[in-house]
């Protein structure tokens, strides 16, 4: 069986050498959606003494994700239910990921601070988030211009938390990237 991985748009390979996605590192992708677009590719990158968290709130998108990674061999990916969208809401242990990703999700956050505040608990110190999204909608892909994500907000709300802007980036025609780095 394949599965549209959804690069299309945005280039998980760009994505992860920013991000220096490398073997061993525990990760989460929280809304992981149901073609897996970062959660197969990095499971591939840091093997079998990694960890792959798909992260989302649709148990029917987690239950695709688990039988995916049974039929193709993945014993790194390991589908959490959570609400990134309340505090403490994601059951990862607390200070244990290199990086957390958030492609896409945050434009549907009332408050994009919170899944920012849950993905800050999670990470160790020298740690990264990477947040991708909606900087321009493209036909019918896309929020509206009104529930775009506003960077602004982000980079206020990285700077008050002591995370330095790593990065600033172009991740697509349509995407706006930026790597967020913990250097507590």
């Amino acid at each position: 069986m394949s599965y549209h991985t959804g690069n299309v748009l945005v280039d998980t390979k760009q994505l992860f050498n920013r991000v220096q996605l490398q073997p061993g590192m525990h990760v989460a992708d929280f809304g992981a959606g149901r073609t897996g677009h970062i959660v197969f590719p990095a499971g591939l990158i840091i093997g079998e003494f990694g960890v792959v968290y798909a992260v989302d709130i649709l148990k029917d998108v987690l239950e695709i994700i688990k039988k995916r990674a049974a039929l193709e061999g993945y014993v790194n990916i390991h589908p959490v239910w959570a609400d990134i969208d309340r505090l403490g809401g994601v059951s990862i242990p607390p200070r244990s990921l290199d990086i957390v990703f958030m492609i896409n999700v945050l434009h549907h956050a009332a408050d994009p601070t919170i899944p920012l505040r849950e993905a800050q608990r999670l990470l160790k110190p020298k740690a990264r988030i990477l947040v991708v999204d909606w900087v321009e909608s493209l036909v019918t892909l896309g929020p509206r211009p009104e529930s775009m994500l506003n960077f602004a907000a982000v980079l206020q709300w990285a700077r008050s938390e002591q995370f330095a802007v790593q990065d600033d980036f172009a991740a697509s025609p349509y995407h706006r990237g930026l790597i967020l780095f913990r250097h507590d």
